[in-house]
């Protein structure tokens, strides 16, 4: 991570050799043509003129390190499949919440752009871009101070400085010394303040450890040769006197910013003053064999083998040749091991001759590393055996794809077989990517303390600055106005139609009558239901439509009585709420509706502020920050709130036999594969044959392909698993221990086997049952647990909503015969009040 990022304009020319050796640039197109070879250029572009993508492939395949691009256009790089190591995102402060999730997973950092530095706003977007690198562009004429550089710094960030702001001269109120920003970090814990630094070869072999100081390391950034920081002599120029000088190709800091790394072009006989290259003693390996192939084709008697290969060319080559073909040919470690060695020799014997060393060819290494468009990699026709030269020896049973899509572009599953599998790699197939709740509830608390701390203030300015609605307020109490909840008649059709079937299959769910048991001769225990009093209900969107979460989690509510219902939900930017939301409040007679999303929203529940009612349980799905945040919240005891269960990213488990239509399967997979890059996708093959498997594969490449989130499933599928069982009970054993949110049933007879489930969210039985009708319309709940919580948690129901107190009435018959066996556990537990409560009756009754 580079300390700060150069921004070249026309007067800064001259600066590029020196801001080199300190790390990357940024340029502009035109720039970029002109300037000389530098490995970590970073093209800037502020809009997005037509054909600009085949302009981008080009600069990175010729090693642009960073694209710097606006919004739209890193859109368009993701799709493209650029690496999101290559992408930067620039964004003005004002619009840094804007950005989903796709483009921040997609992107390797953000430019950002700021009218002044402000320490606290870049923090929060910092935080906002977590894992990110961030940089910061001020319009002010000033630079920042070299407190300010550190500031950012600390927080993660590096500024953006102009090269009409940077200079070599000393720093002044409108420049500041190129060293000075650059070591504006770097602490000393010797009381000399010198720094430790390690010189490098250019290939990163170590040459020594020397001493730098501020003024050493500024002579050296602007001069490019080697100078250091004698503890006994002042300042030590390399070579100046033995002629061994260095030319520095990079100066970096340490990831503590208390030690430095030169990298160097060493000339003269080498670093150590015992005229060794290392003062670590003799170089070995690929350095020491370029040394020796310099060292004879400079002074090599005329007769030696060495001197024949570099006076005749064509014993060069042929040896390249004879070399390449007997690795080819060998099987043995050691064979291999032996043969690559000969052929590097040679290799590098030709390098030498044309007068490439190994840093030129790692360079090339490097540089082919940054391609993002590749060649097919196919075998040239002369060194390619013809296919009807010999027969084949193929024996596989797995037929080629018919999809239309290229090769490398298909979208399929892993494969795994439970035959024959340890119980290790069994427990791979069952696991989870890991959710790292510490590390979001310590980026949520902030937000969480804010509201609790200001209540109305803060949410209405976080609404502002994480969704762009400005509110006057936050709340909307019923009744609704009507103009709020006008929608499309077919949907409020499909929406009734929902809201009957699911409060249908939720009303039956409600215990009529209260539980009561004698459990001897006068006493009698008994078990009641009451709602829970106030509940809120987290919808996720803002520009998305979620009125199915709504009817999910009002309905129950409704139907178990409880007395007031907060209805959560993102505004969109001009305040309002999606009127099928709004409806669907009405319907289930939300007592209030939340325009705030995120943590915010949560926070605002769980504490309640100054016209947010405090709620007692927080229900509803949401992202990584509302899934932090109601986990923070149910273990602080003065907000006393529950949570309905723990969240993970969304998951389907499918079993399917030689009955299962292969379409049908594909489809149930996509529908959960498209929720996010995260989804968990498992598919259980009970004895499907090979073809039957590819026909299954064929119809998700298909179907993937015409899906509009694409390339969501495009990185979810990949990570997805196919198991094969080789019975339906081993099937259903495996999905028990997944314990899958969705399990879906393709196999024959497929209601006998609902028997034998014990751990799942929802199960979805036979061919015509596909999951989106529980996820929308069929009466069951489409909250449910994730991340193998199926195995403790049931999904959200009636009795979610409510809860059960216990009561117990004893006649005096009853205690005279239950009395003497609570009194004697009482003291044995040494409790004489609890025995006592008991005997003062007994005593009474006599």
């Amino acid at each position: 991570m580079p300390v700060f990022l150069p921004l070249l304009d026309e007067s800064g020319v001259d600066l590029v050799p020196i801001l080199a050796r300190s790390g990357p640039i940024a340029v502009s197109p035109t720039q970029f043509s002109h300037l000389p070879p530098h490995n970590q250029y970073y093209i800037t572009l502020e809009s997005s003129p037509d054909a600009i993508l085949d302009n981008i492939l080009s600069w990175l395949n010729e090693g642009v390190e960073k694209v710097i691009v606006p919004l739209t256009l890193a859109k368009d790089l993701i799709a493209a499949g650029i690496p999101s190591e290559r992408i930067l995102l620039l964004l003005d402060v004002g619009n840094f919440s804007a950005v989903s999730d796709t483009v921040r997973r997609g992107v390797s950092g953000v430019f950002l752009k700021t009218p002044a530095i402000d320490i606290d706003l870049v923090t929060s977007v910092s935080k906002f871009f977590a894992n990110s690198a961030m940089y910061v562009s001020s319009s002010t004429t000033s630079p920042p101070t070299l407190s300010t550089i550190r500031e950012l710094l600390a927080i993660g960030a590096q500024p953006v400085l102009p090269s009409s702001q940077l200079t070599v001269a000393p720093t002044s109120a409108d420049r500041v010394n190129v060293a000075d920003a650059f070591l504006a970090p770097i602490v000393s814990d010797r009381p000399d303040g010198l720094f430790p630094t390690v010189v490098s070869s250019e290939t990163g072999h170590s040459l020594g450890l020397v001493y730098s100081s501020v003024e050493s390391v500024r002579e050296s950034l602007i001069t490019g040769k080697g100078v250091y920081q004698s503890r006994k002599h002042g300042l030590w120029r390399k070579g100046e006197t033995s002629g061994a000088t260095q030319d520095v190709v990079s100066i970096r800091l340490d990831c503590d910013s208390d030690s430095l790394e030169f990298r160097v072009k060493q000339h003269g006989a080498g670093f150590c003053h015992l005229n060794r290259q290392s003062c670590f003693g003799e170089i070995g390996g690929l350095p020491a064999l370029e040394s020796t192939l310099r060292s004879r084709l400079a002074s090599a008697p005329g007769g030696s083998y060495t001197r024949r290969l570099f006076d005749d060319s064509s014993l060069l080559h042929s040896k390249i040749m004879e070399e390449a073909d007997e690795l080819c040919r060998a099987e043995d470690t050691k064979d291999v091991a032996f043969e690559a060695a000969d052929l590097l020799y040679f290799a590098l014997a030709k390098c030498v001759q044309a007068g490439v060393g190994i840093a030129e060819i790692e360079r090339s290494l490097n540089a082919k590393a940054k391609r993002v468009t590749r060649r097919p990699g196919n075998a040239k026709p002369h060194w390619t055996k013809q296919a009807d030269t010999k027969p084949s020896t193929s024996t596989s049973t797995q037929p080629v794809s018919s999809s239309c899509h290229k090769a490398d572009d298909r979208i399929r599953m892993r494969m795994s077989d439970l035959a024959g599998i340890t119980s290790e790699q069994r427990a791979q197939l069952l696991k989870r990517p890991v959710l790292k709740s510490d590390e979001m509830i310590a980026k949520v608390k902030p937000i969480v303390d804010d509201v609790r701390a200001r209540g109305d203030a803060a949410l209405l300015e976080l609404t502002a600055k994480f969704d762009k609605a400005q509110l006057t307020s936050a709340v909307v109490f019923p009744p609704f106005a009507p103009e709020t909840m006008q929608i499309d008649p077919d949907v409020q059709a499909a929406i009734d139609q929902a809201y009957l079937n699911i409060r249908k299959f939720h009303e039956a769910q409600v215990a009529q009558d209260a539980l009561v048991v004698e459990t001897m001769p006068g006493v009698v225990c008994s078990r009641f239901a009451r709602p829970i009093g106030r509940v809120g209900l987290y919808v996720p969107g803002g520009t998305a439509i979620l009125p199915s979460t709504a009817l999910m989690l009002g309905i129950p509510a409704q139907v178990a009585g409880c007395k007031e219902i907060v209805l959560a939900t993102p505004p969109r930017p001009d305040g309002s709420i999606s009127p099928e939301v709004m409806y669907v409040a009405h319907r289930v007679g939300a007592s209030a509706v939340l325009k705030a999303g995120g943590a915010q929203a949560v926070a605002a529940m769980a504490y309640g502020t100054e016209t947010v009612p405090k709620v007692d349980k927080i229900f509803g799905p949401g992202n990584q920050w509302v899934t932090a945040a109601k986990m923070l919240v149910q273990n602080d005891t003065d907000a006393l709130v529950s949570i309905d269960m723990p969240a993970g990213p969304s998951e389907v488990l499918v079993i399917a036999d030689h009955t299962a239509n292969p379409a049908f399967v594909a489809a149930d997979l996509l529908s959960q594969a498209e929720h996010g890059v995260d989804s968990q996708v498992v598919l259980v093959a009970v004895s499907l044959t090979p073809e039957k498997l590819a026909e299954i594969e064929q119809e998700v490449d298909a179907q993937a392909h015409a899906l509009s989130r694409v390339d969501i499933v495009r990185q979810s599928i990949p990570k997805s698993i196919v198991v094969k069982a080789s019975s339906a009970q081993e099937a259903i054993a495996f999905s028990n221990d997944y314990a899958p949110e969705h399990l879906i049933l393709h196999l024959e007879n497929a209601p006998k086997h609902v028997a034998s489930v014990e751990n799942a969210g929802s199960v979805f039985v036979g061919p015509f049952t596909p999951e989106s009708c529980g996820d929308y319309a069929s009466g069951t709940n489409h909250t449910l647990p994730t991340n193998g919580y199926a195995r403790q948690f049931s999904g959200v129901n009636t009795l979610s909503f409510q809860k059960h107190i216990t009561s117990q009435q004893i006649t005096p018959e009853g205690l005279k015969k239950l009395g003497p066996v609570v009194a004697t556990l009482a003291d044995c537990e040494g409790l004489q009040a609890h025995a006592n409560a008991v005997r003062i009756r007994l005593r009474a009754n006599e």
